[in-house]
């Protein structure tokens, strides 16, 4: 999922909904119909980047459904899926103290409370209970293991600097 720094990945355009023009989106932000809060959508799609509107959505079941500016056929329609949807990051509202998006921690070089470099976050899983950082060799790990470490901040995660791009774990490099 690579993205442009000034944008963020917010969801994926699944299919075609209806006869309309209206299509299915599978949202990432939570809750997932907060994808409806940002009315200035950037598609991706096969690498062009297409700005669009947002007219007017809902949550249709697990889904949500969208209808976009000047998009009102199912053929039409159906040339937007696969696309990619990003925002400006600008747009994207300001955490409490303590809280990141998942884009903030990709790509932060993860150590154990001991100093022992574990890789870097190369991305995070969603599995209900808690999510899961995805964490890749570097050249300056320990080993080449990838580790899957459960995000707990205070209990596991235990320091995150941005500005230092670090995280600290308090976890067995054994796992």
């Amino acid at each position: 999922m690579t993205q442009n720094s000034q944008e963020t990945v917010i969801g994926r355009i699944t299919s075609v909904f209806g006869v309309k023009g209206w299509l299915k989106v599978y949202s990432f932000t939570d809750p997932k119909d907060g994808i409806l809060s940002y009315a200035n959508w950037i598609l991706n799609l096969d690498g062009k980047r297409i700005p669009v509107k947002l007219e007017e959505g809902r949550r249709q079941g697990q889904a949500i459904v969208v209808r976009l500016k000047d998009i009102n056929d199912r053929e039409l329609a159906r040339t937007y899926s696969g696309a990619e949807v990003r925002v400006p990051t600008a747009e994207l509202p300001e955490l409490p103290e303590g809280e990141f998006y998942w884009r903030q921690l990709q790509g932060l070089d993860v150590f154990t409370v001991e100093g022992e470099c574990l890789g870097h976050v190369d991305h995070l899983i969603e599995t209900g209970s808690n999510d899961v950082l995805v964490v890749h060799a570097t050249p300056g790990s320990i080993d080449q293991r990838e580790r899957l470490i459960p995000y707990r901040p205070d209990e596991v995660v235990r320091e995150i600097s941005l500005a230092d791009h670090k995280l600290i774990v308090d976890w067995d490099p054994e796992f």
